[in-house]
């Protein structure tokens, strides 16, 4: 992610000062520019993914026992793979139907863009499986799994090193 995100900076950036100082650019570097994005964009959330970092809304799984939390982990990361299912079948499809497309500016086959859509949804699949083994079968708390935290909780938590200030007369 940050090879993509530094070589589109360059890009762009380079790109603004040839036109501006040199009247001139580079004809390939907005449309790389944009597939890079898209692959930046895909990463992350593969990232996001692993680290427990996606939105969610868990105001009726605080409220509920250790199993029945297993049971709607279990049932909402079976919902998961069959949407990352549905696109994996959608980018094979759309990958193989734009291999023989090229991109206007780079030539490079338009079915590397929609790889990543192949590339995203076999990584998160493998995310998910090995989170639903180790909450089903390992020993490990599924509150590790769920994020419950309030936005609150994470500005009262002092960073390593600090200590909260206490009121009184000292």
């Amino acid at each position: 992610m940050a090879i993509s995100l530094a070589f589109m900076a360059v890009l762009v950036f380079g790109n603004v000062v040839l036109r501006y100082l040199f009247n001139s650019g580079i004809t390939w570097s907005e449309e790389m520019s944009r597939f890079l994005f898209i692959w930046l964009i895909f990463l992350g959330a593969i990232g996001a993914l692993k680290d427990n970092e996606h939105l969610g809304v868990d105001m009726l799984v605080k409220k509920l026992s250790p199993i029945m939390k297993k049971v709607v982990f279990a049932v909402t990361n079976g919902l998961v793979l069959y949407v990352l299912w549905l696109v994996l079948d959608g980018s094979w499809k759309m990958t193989l139907i734009n291999m023989d497309s090229k991109a206007p500016a780079t030539g490079l086959p338009l079915g590397y863009v929609y790889g990543i859509g192949i590339v995203m949804s076999i990584c998160m699949a493998l995310v998910i499986l090995t989170k639903l083994y180790r909450v089903l079968f390992g020993r490990e708390s599924i509150d590790d799994f769920i994020r419950m935290k309030e936005s609150e909780e994470e500005l009262l938590v002092p960073a390593e090193g600090q200590q909260i200030a206490q009121g009184g007369g000292r």
